[in-house]
């Protein structure tokens, strides 16, 4: 009998264990599978969700998006007018043991600025033309000319371990110096990590995360309801009411239409007008999104962005405008195709089919083309696959003009639709100007000749919404991030 009681004692002890150790566990909801794990190649939200609690970066931000030293020892220091020196943390390792210093520093660096390692990535960081070790701990990093916003740059990227992530295996099993560990990726299914037991700072509480991929945002919120997940992103906003708690925060993400101005039925200036005109950007604030989005006001930045001009307006709704304009251009009846994706962002097929009706009622013909998010990627990436118009949910995480500008303004950007070189030369001076006052005149006059141009359709930006389950606390952050790390788990 007593073999017995000790045999029944150790079961309920191996049982509680496990109970306790699966309340530290979280699952989380995301709308689209990573295209890779390597940090530093593609510009995909679903990767980032991942890797920003695998990797880290020599800059950070607190939840309310203050700029700190994370990596860095300390806040990067200017030796001359087009170089930084950046003393590193001592003792970090990244999780299979390799020491990060500078040579990984350096190595990161010059990976991702790389020409033929064609990062999606790289208007966060095409003013750096070098970086060189001073010593183990101290790295120099030049750049083509006064970079105001340096340090902003420095929050997004990724340091990589420099002998993995030559393996052919490291865009699936990603090494960092992270909270959490890499365990496992299913594909189609899931990715699993755990607690850095080494991590060099604060240790977190949540032992293991899941992440899943559901498209479906109605699938998301009933595994919320049904306990199976966690936390859930892009909750809709008609059941903020219904879920055990709804967190929102006006984000970061500006959905838009990039028009191109550079072929087809949209390369004439009244045509893209006439697409501005036609849409009804205040009954999408508040039929899709139940009053969680604001207009966006003709410019891809929000008011706290440096650069965001006052001045400039959203193109009111005027469809008799935009068909005046389009029989004016002689479109009246021409096709427009527009891309999109779905389950990728909050309503974003939505969206699309809203902007396409819109179109639709004042004369044109959208062919709406919905892709699967890789594929979607390679045409938002790829001009000669863009067609006439295509959606993005653009995110500014510098809190700066010059990724928008760069990325999506400038002729050249990865996902620019123009070839106007005295908008090319704005945001090109722009970005080297050090005086605070002459740098925001400059990006104002890029946001006027860009929407008088309407290069692309504005529409909104958008609240975060997160649905959350009863049993985890977590408040969200202004840069959408989310860091398993700064969550709790209720016993």
């Amino acid at each position: 009998m007593k073999i017995r009681g000790k045999l029944l004692l150790g079961c309920f002890l191996v049982m509680a264990l496990a109970a306790f150790a699966n309340a530290q566990d979280v699952t989380i909801a995301i709308g689209s599978e990573p295209t890779t794990l390597d940090p530093q190649l593609r510009e995909d939200g679903g990767e980032r969700a991942v890797n920003d609690n695998i990797y880290e970066t020599l800059m950070a931000r607190t939840p309310k998006g203050q700029l700190i030293p994370g990596l860095a020892a300390s806040e990067p220091r200017l030796i001359d007018p087009q170089t930084w020196e950046i003393k590193l943390r001592s003792g970090i390792k990244f999780h299979n043991g390799e020491p990060f210093n500078a040579d990984a520093v350096v190595f990161s660096v010059k990976r991702i600025i790389n020409p033929k390692f064609n990062s999606e990535q790289i208007s966060f960081f095409n003013t750096i033309q070098d970086a060189q070790k001073v010593d183990n701990l101290t790295v120099r990093l030049k750049t083509d000319g006064p970079d105001p916003i340096l340090l902003s740059r420095l929050y997004w990227m990724k340091i990589v371990p420099p002998k993995h992530s030559m393996d052919s295996k490291f865009a699936e099993k990603p090494v960092g110096t992270g909270p959490y560990r890499f365990v496992q990726w299913d594909r189609g299914e899931s990715i699993t990590l755990v607690r850095n037991s080494n991590y060099w700072g604060t240790k977190p509480l949540v032992s293991r995360v899941k992440y899943r991929f559901i498209e479906e945002p109605g699938t998301r919120l009933a595994g919320l309801m049904a306990g199976e997940f966690d936390i859930i992103t892009n909750l809709l906003p008609e059941f903020t009411q219904q879920v055990p708690k709804a967190i929102h925060i006006l984000g970061l993400e500006h959905p838009i239409i990039i028009l191109n101005a550079d072929g087809g039925p949209t390369k004439d200036v009244r045509v893209r007008q006439a697409l501005n005109y036609a849409v009804d950007k205040d009954a999408l604030a508040e039929g899709l999104f139940e009053g969680f989005a604001q207009v966006a006001q003709g410019q891809l930045l929000s008011p706290s962005f440096f650069g965001y001009n006052p001045k400039v307006k959203a193109y009111p709704y005027n469809p008799d405008k935009a068909k005046q304009l389009l029989k004016a251009a002689g479109a009246v009846g021409a096709t427009v195709e527009l891309i999109g994706t779905a389950g990728r962002w909050l309503k974003d097929r939505e969206l699309v089919e809203a902007v396409a009706a819109y179109w639709d009622a004042v004369g044109v013909k959208t062919k709406v083309r919905i892709f699967e998010f890789n594929e979607y990627l390679n045409r938002l990436f790829d001009r000669k696959t863009r067609g006439d118009a295509i959606f993005v949910v653009s995110s500014n995480e510098l809190l700066d003009a010059d990724k928008s500008f760069s990325a999506y303004y400038k002729a050249g950007g990865i996902g620019s639709s123009n070839t106007d070189k005295q908008l090319a030369t704005l945001i090109d001076n722009a970005r080297s100007e050090t005086d605070f006052a002459k740098r925001k005149s400059i990006y104002h006059q890029a946001v006027k000749r860009a929407f008088d141009q309407a290069y692309f359709t504005w529409l909104l930006n958008i609240e975060d919404i997160y649905g959350v389950s009863a049993r985890v606390d977590w408040s969200g952050r202004v840069d959408a991030k989310i860091l398993v790390s700064e969550m709790k788990v209720k016993k």
